[in-house]
């Protein structure tokens, strides 16, 4: 099956935010990105928010398979609609996204949105888009799944799941190359019970 994974993003407003827009930063990240180098989008939300970022961006480059001229993962931005993850962002871009609410009712964050998914969606009939974010409320199902219909889906195991638990999750599935259970967005139970804590993860060399 063709698929693609569709990222929600950090947030790009917080303190760790501030401190990788800091021109004192010292950190290697935080210097290419102030010396104007190739940062990628998926690096710099991958620090803005940790564990559940990372699990998301490993987990949509272990299992993606998109099909010809598609990037296997995508990240959903504030105001310039879907990004693949490789590609290169800037201090500025960094600040823009920040000043944008993600709210479906805001037209900034809207339409470029629409835009994007519409154009994956008519020129790749085939493909099935796979968010990997929240789905419990409407920031991006309301959005996407006027576009994508039945295509949109999600992992069932993400329901009753917090941020933090989602993305242990998604390593967990990296790690012994385990893929979850996706299904359709639209018609299903995106809202249940907590379930139980997963095993703390064996470290590894």
């Amino acid at each position: 099956m063709q698929k693609i994974f569709l990222l929600s993003p950090a947030h790009s407003g917080g303190k760790r935010a501030q401190f990788i827009q800091n021109p004192r930063a010292s950190f290697p990240l935080a210097r290419r990105l102030h010396r104007a180098e190739l940062v990628t989008l998926g690096e710099i939300f991958t620090f803005l928010s940790g564990l559940y970022f990372r699990g998301k961006l490993a987990y949509a480059q272990r299992f993606a398979s998109p099909p010809e001229g598609l990037a296997g993962a995508y990240i959903i931005t504030s105001n310039r609609g879907l990004l693949p993850a490789e590609e290169a962002t800037s201090l500025a871009q960094l600040k823009a996204f920040s000043s944008v609410e993600i709210d479906p009712a805001n037209l900034h964050y809207r339409r470029p949105l629409l835009r994007a998914a519409r154009q994956i969606a008519k020129r790749h009939p085939e493909c099935h888009a796979v968010l990997l974010g929240s789905i419990s409320t409407g920031k991006y199902v309301d959005v996407l799944l006027d576009v994508f219909g039945d295509r949109l889906q999600f992992p069932v195991e993400f329901v009753g799941r917090g941020d933090m638990s989602r993305g242990g999750l998604m390593l967990r599935c990296v790690r012994a190359a385990q893929e979850l259970e996706y299904v359709a967005v639209g018609g299903a139970i995106r809202r249940g019970k907590r379930p139980p804590r997963l095993h703390p993860m064996s470290r590894v060399a």
